[in-house]
């Protein structure tokens, strides 16, 4: 059965049958066909659940269903659009532009990869929109939706192959 989770513009998500605080892209939300790479806005669309990630020094593995990956050092994302490597997870060190998956900060402590622009990648049209952490005071995401870890960790309870994260104006 299909599972939606939708994110909306006005920072909340519905969660099961909550609504829970989250935080979306510092530039607003943006129809996914003018997304583009950097916007910091949130692209609109129901986007499957890939996988996820998770910082094994920090935290156990999470209760899903999903394929669960741990984090290591040297993992990153590349977001360099000249890149055939664009919107793909890379090893580091990596000459092209990048994201590093492995953060001082906490927000990707525990990443849900979600499928935006993935199938195939377009270049410029965004990599990297995942379900992360929130920082404390929910601050706006570089296009990602944020939740705390609880709500994430029960999101995933319930996750699984049929399951989206929807983000809605």
């Amino acid at each position: 059965m299909v599972k939606i989770f939708t994110a909306y513009a006005e920072g909340f998500l519905v969660l099961n049958s909550d609504r829970v605080h989250c935080a979306l892209g510092k530039g607003g939300v943006v129809p996914a066909a003018d997304k583009r790479e950097g916007d910091l806005r949130s692209p609109l669309g129901m986007w499957p659940v890939r996988y996820v990630w998770y910082r094994p020094d920090r935290l156990p593995v999470p209760e899903t269903v999903l394929p669960v990956k741990a984090l290591s050092p040297d993992d990153g994302w590349c977001d360099d659009v000249s890149s055939n490597l664009y919107n793909l997870p890379v090893k580091l060190p990596f000459d092209g532009s990048h994201e590093t998956l492995w953060r001082e900060d906490h927000v990707y402590d525990l990443i849900v990869v979600l499928g935006h622009n993935d199938d195939p990648p377009v270049k410029g049209l965004g990599s990297a929109i995942f379900l992360h952490l929130a920082r404390e005071d929910y601050s706006g995401t570089e296009g990602c939706v944020a939740l705390s870890l609880d709500h994430l960790r029960e999101l995933l309870k319930t996750a699984d192959a049929e399951t989206y994260v929807e983000i809605s104006r």
